[in-house]
């Protein structure tokens, strides 16, 4: 066992119970409550934050109103915003080892992995990100306006920021995610109210002190800690935000599209998947097995667009399925402080109860458990698990877990394949094992995902747009396609 020892800095931290900030202020909930954090990897208590009351969510609203209409920010010069980005990515880089150990002792997730993949995207995300800040362009019209016919007129398209944005996150990854909605928010001249996950605030509240380093004026970025059903539900239906954004599961982004459609709040949101991972007859079958498997068990399987439905060409099948168990067998499970550790544990007693009631699901139903299957403490622990013997109706095949469970079927051709793959309510990504260039060119259009990936899987870039189709959500993180969700059009005419 190789256990990291903590930054002293990380230790303190955690021991000064961290405030929300409002403003220029880092403050307690208004009537003084707090809830507990705990650590995924023991479940003991690391910390307690504020929990938020409506009145906490309106004070910070209030603020990013104010530094948007009111402050100095509001005239912030696009070369400006970029190099007040670059200055965040800088103290995040010079930060990343305490900004790993955070999320890892707040997540579960491996440190190491932490700092190299979530820490690390972070920042690459905000840098790109920067460089849109003095690339925003409108355009010039030439109109006709049939009714003047001899009138002249000067024509010209406008993108404006939106204003304040409510950025509501989830759990499993909580500091990359911030950044997703952060980016463009800062780069195009938004404020910003972030709400982190009820789990999962502390890397959050890390970023909010390195903001203010950055030398961003008061009230540009708020944050409030608490759970959704208080501080989210506030931020949901507060009237002064104008573009809310979510990351989360289907159900709540549901709710919340409904909410901002009443007031026509602008919204963005990334929820669930159930993405396919399909392998066919020609693949290198050890890379696919090994990709697979890193497609469902990677961060613990939580992640929205998890390969958690492996589809096989029936001949190879078994062997496949056979190296993927051998590879989940071999994982060790463990504290993600520990740079030995392949996989670390779920994020709450409450995951790993979810997870456990669908792999008992599938015994109940007669599924065969290839490997995994079990749970086990202290800690919120499950098995990397495989499942096979399970009909493509089968709620483990057709619901998000969220955990280390695939699910593998056979298929017999390639139209069975892209049947089954497409047999989802989710189509946030998938991925095709092929080295066959025509079959794979015929397929990717047909796939109904945000993202297709060739011989790999989750392999995200800032410049590519990431979202998804039908219940996976509405709208993109990432690209150009984000700097287009944090602004408004304005039509100009003039008669000259």
């Amino acid at each position: 066992m190789a256990i990291a020892t903590l930054l002293p800095a990380t230790t303190a931290f955690i021991q000064r119970a961290p405030r929300m900030l409002i403003g220029a202020e880092w403050v307690e909930a208004a009537d003084g409550q707090t809830m507990p954090l705990r650590n995924p990897a023991t479940g003991e208590q690391l910390c307690v934050v504020p929990r938020a009351t409506v009145d906490d969510v309106d004070r910070a609203v209030l603020a990013a109103r104010q530094a948007f209409d009111d402050s100095p920010w509001s005239r912030t010069r696009p070369r400006e915003r970029q190099n007040l980005l670059w200055k965040l990515a800088d103290l995040m880089q010079r930060d990343a080892e305490l900004l790993a150990q955070l999320e890892c002792l707040n997540n579960g997730k491996s440190a190491t992995v932490a700092q190299v993949m979530d820490v690390q995207l972070a920042i690459d995300f905000l840098r790109y990100m920067a460089g849109w800040a003095t690339k925003i362009e409108g355009s010039s019209v030439e109109v006709s306006v049939p009714l003047m016919p001899d009138q002249q007129f000067h024509s010209f398209i406008r993108r404006e920021a939106v204003g304040v944005v409510g950025a509501i996150v989830a759990w499993n990854f909580p500091l990359l995610l911030a950044c997703w909605k952060l980016g463009p928010a800062l780069a195009t001249g938004c404020t910003v109210v972030l709400k982190p996950a009820d789990e999962t605030p502390l890397t959050a509240l890390k970023l909010a002190e390195l903001v203010q380093e950055a030398g961003y004026p008061d009230g540009v970025f708020n944050v409030v800690t608490g759970t959704g059903i208080t501080a989210g539900a506030a931020l949901t239906h507060n009237p002064r935000v104008d573009k809310l954004t979510f990351t989360g599961s289907t159900a709540v982004g549901k709710e919340i599209g409904k909410i901002a459609m009443d007031s026509m709040t602008r919204v963005t949101l990334e929820l669930g998947g159930k993405s396919p991972t399909i392998v066919m007859a020609d693949a290198d079958l050890g890379s696919a097995a090994a990709g697979a498997a890193s497609a469902i068990f990677f961060n613990q399987g939580q992640v929205c667009c998890a390969g958690s439905r492996l589809y096989v060409q029936r001949k190879h099948f078994d062997n496949v399925v056979a190296d993927i168990a051998g590879i989940a067998n071999a994982m060790k499970l463990g504290s993600g402080l520990d740079t030995s550790v392949d996989m670390g544990p779920l994020i709450s007693a409450r995951q790993q109860e979810r997870v456990w009631r669908y792999i008992e699901m599938g015994r109940e139903s007669g599924a065969t458990i290839a490997c995994g299957g079990e749970q086990f403490g202290p800690g919120y622990f499950v098995k990397p698990t495989v499942i096979v013997d399970v009909d493509q109706q089968h709620s483990l095949v057709q619901e998000e877990i969220f955990g280390p469970v695939l699910v593998a079927i056979p298929f017999d051709d390639e139209a069975d394949a892209l049947r089954m793959a497409n047999d989802s309510s989710y189509g946030l990504g998938a991925s095709i094992w092929s080295n066959d260039l025509a079959a794979v060119h015929r397929m990717i259009p047909r796939i109904k995902s945000g993202s297709v990936w060739v011989n790999c899987h989750s392999a995200l870039d800032p410049a590519l747009p990431f979202g998804g189709y039908k219940m996976s959500g509405v709208g993109r993180e990432m690209g150009y396609a984000a700097i287009e969700h944090y602004t408004e059009l304005k039509s100009v005419l003039i008669k000259l």
